[in-house]
């Protein structure tokens, strides 16, 4: 597959290192031959300084035989741009990074593939969505959910008081169990769980349930002391700040703190319509937390775009008594060291991004794919073609790739775990959890 990026920024290059991890043909354009420098040696793609709206530039990295291009700098018009003029020289599909809202209205979806632009993202809006998804279940550290949570897998940090500790998950996780476990990180490396393998305390492990059973597994994993989440205080008013305001539910109490008076002004405008206080300060100022009701407070979130400035503030918040802390983190060399300082939720707009440019990547018939930082994984739901692999044996005769799980799929609507003697049908949407970079692989079993 050959997939061109435009805009070696933070997305871009993210983007690129992961494909040179899929070894795809991937070709990276960028005007700064200082952003480019040394790219093509520490990732295996091909590096191209010019314009991506530039045809000749475009014709020269092969655009004619691209699967992909990929719009990423940072001006939503020249991404748009840039798409348009691709499509038009041969690409079959374009993805372009936006910045304004209104263009991810559903209905104009028809109009920007006329356009050639196949999808959009802002990846502010998808930060946002993973943030009021996370604060909803204060206990879990990631959440993701398919089929407006027919089936839910849920990231949970495991304390002293969970009840499945030290047990072989063969007696835990049978075929009739209401759960099964996927993943687990354990000091720092990720385990695809046997039947004889246990969890431990410390354990970040990855849970696939079905909505009725969520309750079940907050209750095995030790969680039912954590307060829910009402009262809310967010560090940083940037655009992903503004977003998580205008998305949290109405039962959550948002409050803002922003270090710049002209930005604080800016947000009253673009907030005016929903219950969120503006607060012009430092929210690294002890006296200022206190005097704004940190201590009950129950969840903190940290947005502001210094990584360092996240982590040391979501630490204060811990110490101060916060339960639920959240740090965005753009840094990809921090995430590790977030993680191990025990934080709470990390966020990263690269890798959020990321994820939904891959999904554009695979042939198969895929409609959802998340990217999970902590476990180098990917979890992807996959629709069962008539007549694939997939359908045609049990699970367990299926003879998937070493680090592939499938956890559960949707049919009818209803939410099924997965076992080994699990018959796979044709329109099932079945949800995958694969390890370092497997999706490809999995695409000619569902095809």
């Amino acid at each position: 597959m050959k997939i061109i990026i435009g805009g070696a920024g933070a997305v871009g290059t993210y983007l690129a290192r992961l494909l040179s991890k899929d070894h795809m043909d991937c070709v990276l354009i960028d005007e700064s031959a200082e952003r480019l420098g040394g790219l093509d040696g520490k990732f295996d793609i091909m590096t191209l300084q010019g314009s991506p709206t530039s045809i000749r530039v475009l014709k020269e990295a092969g655009v004619e035989k691209a699967d992909l291009f990929v719009g990423v700098t940072p001006d939503e018009s020249r991404n748009m741009n840039a798409c348009t003029i691709a499509h038009g020289l041969g690409a079959k599909k374009t993805v372009a990074r936006i910045d304004n809202y209104e263009y991810l209205a559903p209905n104009l979806k028809p109009f920007f593939a006329e356009m050639g632009i196949n999808s959009l993202i802002y990846p502010e809006v998808l930060a946002a969505y993973d943030i009021v998804n996370g604060l909803k279940m204060s206990w879990v550290r990631q959440r993701w959910d398919v089929h407006g949570g027919a089936l839910v897998m849920l990231g949970i940090k495991l304390r002293e008081t969970c009840q499945i500790l030290n047990q072989p998950l063969k007696n835990l996780c049978g075929p009739d169990d209401p759960y099964h476990v996927v993943a687990i990180k354990r000091q720092g490396e990720t385990l695809i769980p046997g039947g004889n393998d246990e969890l431990k305390v410390n354990d970040l492990a990855y849970l696939m349930t079905t909505r009725e059973y969520i309750n079940y597994v907050r209750q095995i994993c030790g969680k039912e002391h954590y307060a829910d989440v009402k009262n809310v205080i967010i560090m940083g008013g940037g655009k992903t700040a503004v977003r998580v305001a205008l998305t949290a539910p109405d039962y959550m109490n948002l409050k803002i703190i922003e270090n710049d008076e002209a930005r604080c002004e800016r947000l009253n405008e673009l907030l005016n319509d929903v219950d969120t206080m503006v607060i012009h300060g430092d929210g690294r100022d002890l006296g200022l937390l206190q005097e704004e009701g940190i201590q009950t407070t129950q969840a903190f979130v940290a947005l502001t775009d210094n990584a360092e400035t996240n982590i040391l503030a979501c630490l204060t918040a811990k110490r101060l008594g916060v339960r639920k802390t959240v740090a965005m983190v753009e840094n990809l060399d921090y995430v590790e060291m977030a993680e191990s300082l025990d934080i709470g939720t990390i966020i990263n707009k690269k890798n959020v991004a990321a994820s939904h440019i891959y999904q554009m990547m695979l042939d198969g018939d895929v409609s959802n794919v998340r990217s999970l930082m902590m476990v180098d994984s990917d979890v992807a739901e996959f629709i069962a073609s008539d007549g694939s692999k997939v359908t045609k044996r049990l699970v367990k005769d299926l003879g998937l790739p070493f680090g592939v799980t499938i956890g559960g799929l949707v049919r009818d609507g209803q939410g099924i775990l997965v076992n080994g003697n699990t018959q796979i049908l044709p329109g099932d949407s079945v949800m995958v959890f694969c390890h370092e970079q497997n999706l490809k692989k999995l695409e000619k079993f569902f095809k």
